[in-house]
């Protein structure tokens, strides 16, 4: 360390750049050790030039924040305190402390105090108080740290009663604004539910003597979150506390994780855990907290009954004296339905006690402990935060053994907003609200529950949750036809939604080829079947993310049922539509116009644009973008074409009228004019519109940036054949951008691809379009689709 013994805040600077980066050969030193030797180094400078300019008697330097935790990440600021106790020349100290380290471009907190300044300040500002909580002797003299130390800390445990609410109004106001660091596609590491402030939060509990320190499983996580944010550090070059995507894979890398995914999935864990003991302790804490005056006159809170076994004191579910889980094998989900049900938290000693104590349930399940189970599930949102607290005490995963695969797995796409696990749960809470609907609302809850239980052990997960599913259906005790629900429920539960987006409902076979996979799966129970799946695909979808259950979805979803329902009952089905008279009328409108016409139904939320033009190569990339250049967002779209012959429209006109009907909403503002749109459209099909400039035009001023720069995933096709008609599905998943739609219908048509329908889904930053191609006597050729695909991707790139 002699290379700062000069006390030049340039060799400090210059050392700690060798401690980043030692050079090409040399071994780099790992997160938990690199932050030692940072606080080393800077420990060692301060304390030099403290020595150097006289900082001895009546006068010292402590470190609040990171520096005072031992928590230094590589561009942490330093937070420094400089106490002195009648010190004349304090002025002088404080100047040659500070000015070195912020010519040498070193971030600094700082400030002076006197002992009872130090106290005062720590009395009205929280931040300051966690600082000075957690404050470390640097250098000077040490009695008068130990003595501002000692005096916060009374001062701290004397007034935390008249502080508490501000403490735990601030921190659940941070749980609001930053979210969760376990389910946040880009956590903030430090200000997150679930971060670094509250393990600081459960010290700061701890130092008021209201909790105990921190647990274990709380201190494993603390090191994961230093780590992840010292990396961080290192690899962005900057102070940095939000894990950006396109850095997780680095840090993953140097932390010897497989990838951004597991990191993902052990942050999650270890913020569960913080976030989980952060709740717990605010509760006892407020428990805990001194009576004084009349108050503590007062008499203990009784005991209410609640349940059989289950009281609620304090405000909190607990156990009955006489109560114990090995004479009642329901104690458990009676304890977590009683919970949900009166929205009382259950208290740690309770939870802690049945992870102790409750045995495993026998197999099959007492019906009392599948009666609680359903209760618990169908009480909706209060449900999450229950699951919640039992996974994170062992009792879930002692009830779900499958559960362990799919704790804490993140998503693979953008459109889920959690992790599987949590995403089940929401699912199940969401399914709860749907239960009139359904003759059998336990199935329904029990297969919500398990839809998704097959994710993260390889193979099509609703292949693999189907036999889980039969698993569990058999432990929890009902009977074998309701199991092959079961089972049929999780093998199917995207039959409805992948059928509705990507295949022709006019057609019959579509709706013929999902009535028999229906009775297949469960013979004579298709109808039971398709009316859970129904409501399975609506819960599905809330419980993914905003946006996911669109009026799009919801329409071809309900059209499909009932067709489905109508071929159940031995009805014929409903014949293909007729245009409709606005329809017709827009369409001849076009005979005797020539150009194209548009029209705007406001009546409805979302809009809806209908637009006829002449069928021709080209019209649907024009359209959509018109619609991208007047900034509507297109959330479906439906295309088809109004015949000549029997359509209501001249035989003179031999390739018919297309017609397209989109549903959209405006990015900003209100809906665009309706006639400029047509002028556009008609300036477009003559050429006097050049719609690829204009659009980049559009893309360049007013396309949204990705959040915090995140490079968008790559475009991605699909295909499926379509074995009745000889059609072919594409599939195209991507990142929406300002004119997509009419880039892709561009590549297509340029393809000579004769699209028979095309449906369009934006879910959020991303898009699912489908496009029915038909594939003529031939049939779409590999050669053929391989250029359609690249065409595609090169569109969505």
């Amino acid at each position: 360390m002699t290379v700062v013994s000069s006390g030049s805040a340039e060799d400090l600077v210059r050392a700690k750049a060798v401690l980043l980066d030692p050079g090409v050969g040399k071994r780099r030193l790992g997160p938990e050790a690199l932050r030692t030797a940072l606080v080393d180094l800077h420990d060692f400078w301060l304390a030099s030039r403290c020595a150097a300019i006289g900082l001895n008697e009546k006068a010292s330097l402590v470190a609040v924040g990171a520096l005072g935790r031992r928590e230094l990440a590589p561009y942490s600021d330093l937070d420094l305190v400089l106490l002195h106790d009648g010190r004349q020349d304090v002025d002088r100290l404080a100047d040659q402390l500070w000015y070195p380290l912020w010519d040498a471009g070193i971030g600094l907190d700082h400030s002076v105090r006197t002992p009872g300044q130090a106290v005062q300040v720590a009395a009205t500002d929280l931040r300051a108080a966690f600082g000075l909580l957690e404050l470390r002797h640097i250098a000077g003299d040490p009695a008068l740290s130990d003595k501002v130390s000692t005096a916060v800390r009374q001062a701290w445990r004397a007034g935390i009663r008249n502080r508490f609410d501000e403490l735990a109004d601030a921190a659940h106001a941070r749980w609001t604004k930053v979210g969760d660091v376990a389910h946040r596609v880009e956590p903030d590491l430090k200000n997150g539910h679930g971060g670094l402030r509250d393990i600081q939060l459960i010290d700061a509990l701890a130092a008021a003597q209201l909790v105990d320190r921190p647990a274990g499983d709380v201190l494993e996580a603390r090191r994961l979150l230093l780590d992840v944010r010292t990396e961080l550090h290192r690899i962005s070059g900057r102070a940095r506390d939000v894990l950006r995507a396109q850095e997780a894979d680095e840090v993953a890398t140097t932390l010897e994780i497989a990838d951004r995914f597991e990191l993902a999935r052990a942050l999650s864990g270890a913020a569960r855990s913080v976030a989980f003991a952060a709740e717990v302790g605010l509760r006892q804490a407020r428990g805990a907290l001194p009576r004084r005056g009349l108050a503590a006159l007062r008499r203990a809170p009784v005991r209410r009954p609640l349940d059989t076994g289950v009281v609620e004191h304090a405000g909190e579910v607990t156990l009955a004296r006489d109560a114990a889980a090995a004479r009642d094998p329901a104690l458990v989900l009676r304890v977590a339905a009683t919970a949900a049900r009166t929205g009382l938290p259950v208290a740690a000693g309770t939870l802690h006690r049945l992870a102790d104590t409750a045995p495993e349930l026998r197999e099959p399940w007492p019906r009392a402990a599948l009666g609680e189970l359903l209760s618990l599930l169908g009480t909706g949102r209060p449900l999450v935060d229950v699951v919640e607290s039992l996974d994170r005490t062992g009792l879930w995963g002692r009830l779900f053994p499958e559960w362990g695969a799919v704790r804490d797995l993140p998503p693979r796409d953008r459109a889920h907003v959690w992790t599987v696990d949590r995403h089940l749960v929401e699912v199940t809470a969401q399914a709860a609200r749907l239960t009139t609907r359904v003759a059998r609302p336990d199935l329904l809850l029990v297969g919500s529950l398990l839809h998704d239980i097959g994710k993260g052990r390889g193979g099509d997960h609703s292949v693999v949750g189907e036999s889980l599913a039969v698993q569990v259906g058999r432990r929890l005790g009902f009977s074998e036809p309701d199991v092959d629900v079961l089972g049929a429920m999780v093998r199917h539960h995207l039959l409805l939604p992948h059928t509705a987006t990507r295949r022709d409902l006019d057609d019959p076979a579509t709706v013929t080829r999902v009535v028999e996979t229906l009775e297949t799966a469960v013979p004579g129970a298709g109808s039971l079947l398709l009316e859970l799946l129904e409501a399975l695909a609506e819960a599905d979808s809330l419980g993914t993310g905003p946006g996911v259950w669109s009026p799009w979805k919801r329409v071809l979803i309900g059209d499909l049922v009932r067709r489905c329902r109508a071929l159940l009952a031995g009805e014929p089905l409903p014949a293909p539509s007729a245009p409709s008279a606005p329809e017709l009328d827009l369409a001849r409108a076009v005979v005797d116009d020539g150009r194209p016409q548009l029209r705007v139904d406001d009546t409805v939320d979302p809009a809806t644009v209908l637009v006829a033009m002449a069928d021709r190569v080209g019209s649907l990339a024009a359209t959509a973008g018109v619609l991208a250049l007047h900034s509507l967002e297109v959330h479906a779209a439906e295309l088809y074409a109004v015949s000549a012959h029997g359509g209501g429209l001249p035989a003179s006109v031999p390739d018919g009228v297309a017609m397209f009907a989109f549903t959209v909403s405006p990015r900003f503002g209100g809906l665009p004019d309706p006639a400029l749109m047509r002028s556009d459209l008609v300036r477009t099909i003559d050429g006097s519109l050049v719609l690829a400039d204009a659009l980049a035009r559009k893309e360049r001023d007013y396309a949204p940036m990705a959040p915090s720069g995140e490079p968008a995933a790559p475009p991605r096709v699909l295909w499926f054949d379509d074995e009745a008609t000889g059609a072919v599905v594409l599939e195209l998943r991507a990142t929406d951008r300002i004119g997509l739609l009419h880039r892709v219908a561009a590549a297509l048509e340029d393809c000579s691809a004769d699209l028979r329908w095309a449906r369009v889904a934006t879910l959020g930053a991303s898009v699912v379009d489908s496009f029915c191609i038909d594939a003529g006597d031939a049939g779409v050729l590999p050669a053929q689709r391989r250029r359609i695909e690249q065409a595609v991707l090169a569109a969505a790139r």
